[in-house]
């Protein structure tokens, strides 16, 4: 299986080459998916715009270059036309990673004029009803009609589609439509399994055989439309055997803010807890970045356990994901049982025949765990989580 689009390497020597502001946990959809955390709803102080701009000099003092604007869905915030514009100002590269929900061709014209430089789209399908049920919204037709206005005022756009079992048939017809909206990208992301998605794993997760069908329905894209469009396909490392070089390795180059404030490793390392993930309220970006016990928690690999500590590629993977070991291990410095070498991979196999098993006993029709704010969890499913 290729991994095209999943392995770059980057050296950031020392710095957050690329800094990720979740503006908001706020969003209209449902994605059962979501990178939040599942008690989103508890992280309600978001920074104002002054905090914000403050992150925006500090990060750049650092040596960051690339900006993304993220959530929840960054367009329910009303200073995103003004971050965009300080962000500009200070030389970033900036990125928009959005639902579409929230913004029109006035606010795309603003956001153009403030100096954005590119925008990210997730659709979900190419079917409405498809999308529409997997978002928990009507949804579709805002999102192609909105990417349709993208294109008209000349935005360079990746369109990004989250790929899971549901979806997973109509590679073909998804790639059609990203050559008929005219994008220069197409990203098909395979889920990756943490927060929503892991508490509805068994049902998003496709099969070997559904990913290499896709696979080959990617070739034949690429063959027929040369450089027109580049397609990325991002699989699963739980179907590769090897780990995925998590961030380019913890604390490397990768720098999220919640909306909140507190500074993270990844979006998604508040999952891993006992961990003092400090606020830029509190210290500054570079105090965070260069001081911080957690983010200089997992650097290096004086942490690497065996067999990670003497393995050849740990210069390549960096020993995995963190979280993904702590949220099937329960230990954050066990080697990524994605690793066909970790002890614990046996966890991986065992999710694999729990998705496969609901496809056998027709338990995939059951409706997903869609995100919302909850106070009481329902009951995973056998294998969903160790």
């Amino acid at each position: 299986m290729t991994t095209d689009g999943s392995a770059l390497r980057l050296d950031g020597q020392g710095r957050p080459l690329w800094l990720l502001l979740e503006l908001t946990y706020r969003c209209p959809l449902k994605c059962p998916w979501c990178n939040n955390p599942l008690d989103f709803a508890r992280y309600h102080n978001e920074l104002t715009t002054e905090e914000w701009k403050r992150v925006l000099r500090e990060g750049r003092a650092l040596g960051a270059l690339q900006l993304g604007f993220s959530g929840g869905e960054p367009a329910l915030r009303d200073d995103l036309e003004e971050l965009v514009a300080a962000a500009h100002g200070l030389g970033y590269y900036t990125n928009l990673i959005t639902s579409g929900v929230g913004l029109n061709r006035a606010r795309l014209a603003a956001l153009k004029e403030a100096g954005l430089d590119h925008i990210q789209l997730s659709i979900q399908s190419s079917d409405a009803a498809v999308n529409d049920a997997l978002v928990g919204a009507t949804a579709y037709r805002l999102k192609r009609e909105i990417a349709r206005e993208m294109k008209a005022l000349g935005f360079p756009m990746v369109l990004n589609v989250p790929v899971c079992r549901q979806n997973i048939e109509q590679v073909d017809a998804i790639l059609q439509m990203g050559e008929e909206i005219g994008v220069e990208y197409v990203e098909l992301a395979n889920i990756q399994y943490y927060n929503w998605a892991l508490l509805n794993r068994a049902q998003l997760m496709p099969s070997r055989e559904q990913i290499q069908r896709a696979e080959a329905a990617v070739r034949a894209a690429r063959a027929r439309l040369g450089n027109r469009m580049k397609i990325f396909f991002v699989i699963p490392d739980y179907y590769e055997g090897r780990p995925k070089a998590c961030m380019n390795g913890w604390g490397a180059i990768h720098l999220t803010i919640a909306p909140d404030g507190v500074a993270l490793p990844c979006q998604e390392a508040r999952s891993i807890p006992g961990l003092d993930f400090v606020s830029v309220r509190e210290r500054s970006l570079e105090w965070i970045w260069k001081e911080s016990p957690a983010f200089n928690l997992f650097r290096g690999d004086a942490w690497m356990k065996e067999p990670c500590r003497t393995c050849p590629e740990k210069e390549r993977d960096f020993g995995g994901c963190r979280c993904q070991a702590f949220l099937l291990t329960g230990d954050a410095s066990n080697p990524d049982p994605a690793c066909a070498r970790s002890p614990h991979h046996g966890l991986i196999g065992q999710a694999i025949a729990a998705a496969e098993g609901v496809l056998r006993t027709g338990e995939a029709d059951r409706p997903l765990v869609q995100r919302q704010a909850r106070t009481v969890w329902p009951k995973m499913d056998s294998g969903a989580m160790p």
